[in-house]
């Protein structure tokens, strides 16, 4: 666990050359800290949130002119007295800088304790402070999206309406122990059968983790086919550029080959594979074995068929009776041999798209069509996609269907309050509310050191 105690440093902006570089310190003694080791042009104390000119000093040296800013408890981020120090972005300076700071009575922030600082304050929970680290992370629209509403307490709020619900089973279960005489035993217990049972539907339903994995992943579209059918073409041009090897000899794609562009805001891994064929080439085979593998783990498999030549055994079985997601039917510019209905044939009802990857033509409706297979908006659907939180809230669905059952088995009603007990928990832990130290370490783990 995290210590609040110490006052704390570290470089918050990413290593490296650059402009400017930002230090950041949190903690009881971050005043007299800044004070020690800057010194304002005009001679003056900090201004409070006013972002002053003047040099970083080391004894009688001046080590650079930067700007510093102090901000007094408890409006931070961090609910303690936070000051930042803007140096210029060299590695050798922000060292320098950090080893005087530690010099001056503070010690080096351990991954994400600035923001822990700010969950354990009480200005954030737990999983308002998740979202800090994948907004982050965030490399697409929609994850970024999606990490802001968590931010705002989305997933907080949520959580929360379905924690008091389940304290109102609780209470009510109390009133019908308490007072006996006043509450009808059998009426409260089909009562509360009912809400237990409501209230893990509602959360059952609203769990997605495919969503999560997605938005922070991205969406993995496959590209297969039979050797020259045209995958790597396709996928050079959804690149924009030669990313993948393209000449007319079959199999010339020996491994996967993964890129990431967006579609519609979501991030999409687009995979090139292999040709799908038998074949006693050694190295070939591996990078067939390797196609299958990325198959199987795909989002969206994209069939390529030559439509310019006839359809062979291969076309058919490129897939070992997986269906397709899409099917392509590349180079468009030449004469076609295979039309919509052919592919239709072989995988009814699967969607047909026709390109001409060297043209362009058709990647706009291809393009549009993959992104159908991305996850709605998390704010029109499911409230909880994080793996954490998904797996909390079905540990809190399986305490409400035990105290279903308990209540099924005949059960006394003071028996049910355990298992209503450890859901409640279990939801706790999302935002934080149950405290687990194990949880909490494991989360501020993924953080950078700064943040």
């Amino acid at each position: 666990m995290l210590s609040r105690h110490d006052t704390i440093c570290a470089q918050a902006t990413p290593a490296g050359e650059g402009g400017i570089a930002i230090i950041r310190i949190s903690g009881e003694q971050a005043a007299s800290v800044i004070a020690r080791v800057f010194v304002p042009k005009n001679r003056k104390a900090l201004a409070p949130r006013m972002l002053t000119f003047g040099n970083i000093v080391d004894g009688g040296t001046t080590l650079d002119e930067a700007m510093a800013v102090f901000m007094p408890a408890p409006h931070t981020y961090t609910r303690e007295d936070v000051a930042e120090i803007h140096c210029h972005g060299s590695d050798a300076l922000v060292r320098r800088i950090l080893m005087l700071l530690l010099s001056s009575g503070c010690r080096m922030a351990e991954p994400g304790e600035f923001t822990y600082r700010a969950c354990s304050g009480g200005r954030i929970d737990l999983a308002q402070a998740e979202a800090v680290m994948r907004m982050i992370r965030s490399r697409s629209e929609r994850a970024m999206q999606s990490a802001v509403r968590q931010m705002e307490g989305g997933v907080s709020g949520f959580v929360r309406t379905a924690r008091e619900e389940i304290v109102s089973l609780l209470a009510l279960l109390s009133a019908s122990t308490d007072f006996p005489d006043e509450v009808e035993e059998t009426e409260t217990a089909a009562q509360i059968r009912a809400e237990c049972a409501r209230i893990a539907a509602h959360l059952r339903a609203s769990c997605d983790p495919r969503a999560g994995r997605i938005e922070d992943e991205g969406l993995r579209v496959v590209l297969c086919g039979r050797p020259n059918a045209g995958k790597s073409s396709l996928m050079n041009a959804l690149l924009g550029g030669e990313r993948a090897i393209v000449t007319d000899i079959p199999g010339t794609t020996r491994d996967t080959l993964t890129e990431s562009l967006q579609i519609g805001g979501v991030r999409v891994l687009l995979t090139d594979t292999a040709g799908l064929r038998d074949t006693d080439d050694a190295v070939e085979r591996i990078g067939v074995t390797r196609a299958r593998k990325a198959l199987a783990e795909a989002d969206v498999r994209v069939l390529i068929v030559d439509a310019s030549a006839p359809l062979t055994g291969d076309d058919a079985a490129a897939l070992e009776g997986t269906q397709p997601d899409v099917i392509v039917l590349s180079k468009n510019d030449l004469p076609q041999t295979v039309a919509p209905a052919d592919a239709a044939e072989l995988y009814p009802s699967v969607p047909c798209v026709s390109v001409c990857a060297p043209r362009g033509e058709g990647l706009d409706e291809l393009c549009a069509l993959i992104g159908t297979f991305a996850p709605a908006d998390a704010s029109e659907t499911a409230a909880l996609s994080q793996a954490r939180h998904v797996e909390a809230a079905r540990r809190a669905c399986a305490s409400l269907d035990d105290a279903c059952a308990a209540i099924d088995d005949g059960m006394p009603l003071d028996i049910c309050a355990v298992d209503l007990s450890a859901a409640l928990d279990a939801l706790g832990e999302i935002t934080g509310e149950t405290m687990n130290e194990r949880v909490i370490d494991e989360v501020f783990a993924r953080f950078c050191v700064g943040k």
